[in-house]
Protein backbone atom coordinates (compact mmCIF):
# COMPACT_ATOMS: atom_id res chain seq x y z
CA UNK A 1 0.00 0.00 0.00
CA UNK A 2 1.22 3.31 -0.89
CA UNK A 3 2.39 6.07 1.72
CA UNK A 4 0.52 9.53 0.58
CA UNK A 5 2.66 12.46 0.86
CA UNK A 6 2.23 16.35 0.33
CA UNK A 7 4.84 18.64 -0.75
CA UNK A 8 4.20 22.25 -1.86
CA UNK A 9 6.70 24.65 -3.42
CA UNK A 10 6.91 28.09 -6.01
CA UNK A 11 7.87 28.55 -9.64
CA UNK A 12 9.88 31.27 -8.77
CA UNK A 13 10.45 34.45 -11.06
CA UNK A 14 12.03 37.75 -11.48
CA UNK A 15 12.54 40.41 -14.35
CA UNK A 16 15.53 40.96 -15.27
CA UNK A 17 15.97 44.08 -17.76
CA UNK A 18 12.52 43.45 -18.89
CA UNK A 19 12.77 39.74 -18.89
CA UNK A 20 10.66 36.91 -17.06
CA UNK A 21 13.51 34.42 -15.95
CA UNK A 22 12.39 31.35 -13.85
CA UNK A 23 15.06 29.71 -10.77
CA UNK A 24 15.72 26.00 -11.33
CA UNK A 25 17.19 24.03 -8.80
CA UNK A 26 19.06 20.56 -9.52
CA UNK A 27 18.57 18.37 -7.09
CA UNK A 28 21.05 15.56 -5.80
CA UNK A 29 19.92 13.00 -8.12
CA UNK A 30 20.23 15.31 -10.77
CA UNK A 31 16.70 16.37 -11.85
CA UNK A 32 16.27 20.17 -12.40
CA UNK A 33 13.17 21.35 -10.37
CA UNK A 34 11.56 24.67 -8.42
CA UNK A 35 12.04 25.31 -4.69
CA UNK A 36 9.61 22.85 -3.29
CA UNK A 37 9.28 20.09 0.11
CA UNK A 38 7.51 18.64 2.43
CA UNK A 39 4.82 20.07 4.41
CA UNK A 40 5.33 20.35 7.75
CA UNK A 41 2.94 19.86 11.19
CA UNK A 42 -0.35 21.68 10.03
CA UNK A 43 0.75 23.73 7.57
CA UNK A 44 -0.99 25.32 4.70
CA UNK A 45 0.36 24.66 1.47
CA UNK A 46 1.03 28.51 0.76
CA UNK A 47 3.32 28.61 4.53
CA UNK A 48 5.53 25.69 3.24
CA UNK A 49 5.67 27.07 -0.39
CA UNK A 50 7.28 30.56 1.94
CA UNK A 51 9.30 28.29 4.13
CA UNK A 52 11.15 26.35 0.91
CA UNK A 53 11.48 29.73 -1.15
CA UNK A 54 13.63 31.00 2.08
CA UNK A 55 15.04 27.75 2.80
CA UNK A 56 16.33 26.56 -0.99
CA UNK A 57 16.83 29.85 -2.55
CA UNK A 58 17.80 31.84 0.27
CA UNK A 59 15.50 34.16 -1.06
CA UNK A 60 13.65 36.81 1.62
CA UNK A 61 11.78 39.28 -0.49
CA UNK A 62 9.28 37.89 -2.56
CA UNK A 63 5.62 37.32 -2.66
CA UNK A 64 3.03 34.60 -4.01
CA UNK A 65 0.88 35.71 -6.88
CA UNK A 66 -2.69 35.34 -6.16
CA UNK A 67 -4.71 33.25 -8.68
CA UNK A 68 -2.59 30.40 -9.56
CA UNK A 69 -2.04 26.45 -8.06
CA UNK A 70 -1.40 23.66 -9.96
CA UNK A 71 -0.32 20.20 -8.88
CA UNK A 72 1.65 16.98 -10.21
CA UNK A 73 1.80 13.69 -8.53
CA UNK A 74 4.70 10.76 -8.79
CA UNK A 75 5.00 7.31 -7.12
CA UNK A 76 8.69 6.48 -6.01
CA UNK A 77 9.99 3.87 -3.23
CA UNK A 78 12.10 5.00 -0.56
CA UNK A 79 13.19 2.35 2.61
CA UNK A 80 11.00 -0.50 1.27
CA UNK A 81 7.86 1.52 0.94
CA UNK A 82 6.30 2.80 -2.16
CA UNK A 83 5.28 6.48 -1.74
CA UNK A 84 2.57 8.84 -3.75
CA UNK A 85 3.51 12.32 -3.82
CA UNK A 86 1.70 15.15 -4.92
CA UNK A 87 3.10 18.46 -4.98
CA UNK A 88 1.32 21.73 -4.93
CA UNK A 89 2.92 24.79 -7.26
CA UNK A 90 2.26 28.32 -6.52
CA UNK A 91 4.15 31.34 -8.53
CA UNK A 92 5.95 33.70 -6.81
CA UNK A 93 7.92 36.94 -7.68
CA UNK A 94 11.36 37.75 -6.14
CA UNK A 95 12.35 41.17 -5.73
CA UNK A 96 16.50 39.74 -4.98
CA UNK A 97 18.83 39.77 -7.85
CA UNK A 98 20.09 36.73 -6.61
CA UNK A 99 19.92 33.10 -5.11
CA UNK A 100 21.96 31.02 -2.31
CA UNK A 101 22.44 27.36 -2.84
CA UNK A 102 21.49 25.61 -0.38
CA UNK A 103 22.97 22.29 0.90
CA UNK A 104 19.99 20.35 -0.51
CA UNK A 105 21.05 21.09 -4.51
CA UNK A 106 23.95 20.98 -6.97
CA UNK A 107 23.28 24.07 -8.79
CA UNK A 108 20.96 26.86 -9.41
CA UNK A 109 20.23 29.33 -12.19
CA UNK A 110 17.96 31.31 -13.57
CA UNK A 111 16.84 30.89 -16.85
CA UNK A 112 14.49 32.50 -19.42
CA UNK A 113 11.25 30.68 -20.77
CA UNK A 114 12.50 28.74 -23.31
CA UNK A 115 15.23 27.98 -21.41
CA UNK A 116 13.82 26.58 -19.12
CA UNK A 117 11.34 24.65 -20.56
CA UNK A 118 13.92 22.69 -21.73
CA UNK A 119 16.09 22.11 -18.57
CA UNK A 120 13.22 21.59 -16.25
CA UNK A 121 13.28 17.58 -16.09
CA UNK A 122 10.11 15.98 -15.42
CA UNK A 123 6.81 16.17 -17.48
CA UNK A 124 4.24 17.55 -14.59
CA UNK A 125 6.67 20.43 -13.33
CA UNK A 126 7.37 21.09 -16.75
CA UNK A 127 4.01 21.06 -18.01
CA UNK A 128 2.89 23.69 -15.02
CA UNK A 129 5.70 25.95 -15.80
CA UNK A 130 3.83 26.03 -19.18
CA UNK A 131 1.03 27.34 -17.29
CA UNK A 132 2.20 29.48 -14.89
CA UNK A 133 4.17 31.43 -18.05
CA UNK A 134 0.90 31.51 -19.73
CA UNK A 135 -1.05 33.35 -16.20
CA UNK A 136 1.86 35.35 -16.09
CA UNK A 137 1.39 36.70 -19.53
CA UNK A 138 -1.87 36.95 -19.25
CA UNK A 139 -1.50 38.94 -16.44
CA UNK A 140 0.78 41.59 -17.89
CA UNK A 141 -1.58 42.02 -20.38
CA UNK A 142 -4.63 43.68 -18.44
Amino acid sequence: MAVEATSAGAILFRDTRGRREYLLLKSRPGDWEFPKGGVEGDEELQQTAIREIKEEAGIDDFRLIDGFRDEYSYVFEANGKTIHKTVHLFIAKSFEASAELSHEHRDLQWRDYEQAINTVTQDGPREILEQAHEFLDEREAE
